[in-house]
């Protein structure tokens, strides 16, 4: 059986979007051998929010949830057997002032459920997903990825770590805007190095 890539796009732009080209070139670095199959999230169709309904049912035991608590959290559900089933997650992330897309926060919350991506214990919590790789793809118009202004690339490092995913490589593609061939020429350049790194492995 084919080891399975989990792509997820966050740009809302699903026409001209740097993150979504870029997410397109690495794939094709990592399936060149065809190794893995892709499954394809697109957060632009849309992330649930997560609401009282939601928080009720996500804190009543499974053996006494009623009918439409499991229905509230079956989106959160499959979100969360997507990440599972996966080995490998390409994530093509844009910056939206200063931060992450709202939808993409929206899936961080659906799939950051304690018991099943994280538990805690004595010494803190910890991650469930684990044995994963992840390569986040990070473009931006200006805010340059290190600078004082990114608020990015360390809450991705701690989030996907919370839930187990700490193996994450961050394609840099920020700061188009200053200077758009240079950048995506590194940022190519950084994609077809990490590709052959990972299937020499």
């Amino acid at each position: 059986m084919n080891k399975q890539i989990l792509r997820i796009d966050a740009s809302m732009r699903k026409n001209g979007s740097y993150s979504r080209k870029l997410s397109d070139n690495i794939i094709k670095q990592l399936t060149s051998q065809q190794r893995y199959s892709v499954k394809a999230r697109d957060l632009a169709d849309g992330v649930p929010l997560i609401n009282e309904a939601w928080i009720g049912a996500n804190f009543t035991d499974v053996a006494e949830r009623t009918a439409e608590q499991r229905a509230v959290l079956a989106c959160s559900d499959a979100l969360i057997a997507e990440v599972q089933e996966a080995d490998v997650l390409v994530i093509g992330l844009t910056i939206y002032n200063f931060s992450v897309p709202a939808a993409f926060k929206a899936w961080i919350d659906q799939i950051a459920r304690a018991k099943l991506t994280f538990r805690y214990t004595e010494n803190g919590p910890v991650g469930l997903l684990e044995n994963k790789k992840a390569y986040v793809i990070i473009t931006s118009g200006g805010t340059q990825l290190g600078s004082e202004i990114d608020f990015v690339s360390d809450y991705i490092h701690h989030v996907l770590g919370f839930i187990g995913i700490k193996d994450v490589t961050i394609i840099d593609s920020s700061a188009i805007g200053r200077d758009e061939k240079k950048v995506l020429s590194a940022a190519n350049e950084a994609i077809q190095l990490s590709g052959k790194s990972l299937l020499a492995g």
